[in-house]
């Protein structure tokens, strides 16, 4: 069976399991659980807390497990992403009180507190900075406030927090992040059960980003209309029973498709509708 690594807690738990089971993947009816077996689909999930995945799949005890990129290069664990999933997207920046640094160059000398010592240790290292790190679980704003650090690094979403603790962000991300599939960095690429398996949250993904489009036009208005949608290789089209008007089908992107109908309705078109799509392979 394939083993994968799954996320027992926190904010990449519960996107994951929807996925997986958006996948077609069995998942943990309970929390408590930590282990299951999927036998129709032979693979037996693990839910492990996020830090050690990398950890795991590193070992080659796992074949695979979903996780953060940061958590993947925080660990330095002799793994790589294979699959970006589009979730528990965060972006990581230095902050500090104003006029303490305006860029990374500026940290020669200085103590750097974060919980992701090794993202920014080796964020330092590359530019040729020598500052210290200091590692810390938890809020780590407190630490500039307690003369801990001058300056910290953490997850920035909206500013909120930092600007009440009187700190502002500075210098360029140090690194984004998202929710990512991982793999032992030795492993064999073309194990036809891991792409079977990042087939299917492929699938997922193009499903979340895609939806079906319909509608009807008049011939003479099909090019402009297939120039709206041209789909992923070319938008089916079939005639109708009136003489003169075809029915065209095409996958759009979602975010765009009321500005689509939009346009397709000024052309000419009519009847156009939309529908969710489940499941595809491409």
């Amino acid at each position: 069976m394939l083993r994968i690594a799954v996320p027992n807690k926190g904010s990449l738990s519960g996107p994951a399991a929807e996925m997986l089971h958006e996948a077609g993947y069995q998942q943990r009816r309970e929390s408590k659980e930590l282990r299951i077996v999927d036998p129709v689909n032979e693979v037996e999930f693990f839910y492990l807390r996020p830090r050690d995945i990398a950890i795991y799949v590193a070992s080659g005890r796992l074949d695979l497990g979903i996780t953060g990129r940061d958590l993947l290069i925080d660990s330095g664990a002799d793994a790589e992403e294979i699959l970006p999933l589009g979730f528990a997207r965060s972006t990581f920046r230095f902050a500090a009180k104003p006029g303490t640094a305006n860029g990374v160059e500026d940290l020669k000398g200085k103590t750097v507190a974060t919980s992701y010592e090794g993202i920014v240790a080796g964020h330092l290292e590359e530019r040729g900075i020598d500052a210290s790190v200091v590692h810390l679980d938890g809020a780590v704003e407190t630490a500039i406030e307690l003369g801990v650090a001058e300056v910290i690094a953490d997850v920035v979403e909206t500013g909120t927090s930092l600007r009440n603790a009187g700190l502002e962000v500075f210098g360029e991300p140090i690194m984004k992040s998202e929710a990512i599939v991982i793999r032992r960095t030795s492993s064999d690429a073309e194990d036809p059960k891991v792409q079977q398996f990042l087939r299917r949250l492929q699938g997922v993904l193009v499903a979340r980003t895609y939806v079906m489009m319909d509608y009807d036009c008049r011939v003479e208005q099909l090019e402009k209309a297939v120039a709206l949608t041209p789909g992923l290789e070319s938008p089916t089209v079939s005639p109708l029973h009136n003489e003169g008007w075809v029915a065209v089908r095409a996958m759009v992107p979602a975010k765009e498709a009321q500005r689509i109908m939009d346009d397709l309705y000024a052309i000419g078109a009519r009847a156009i509708l939309t529908t969710a799509i489940h499941a595809c392979r491409l």
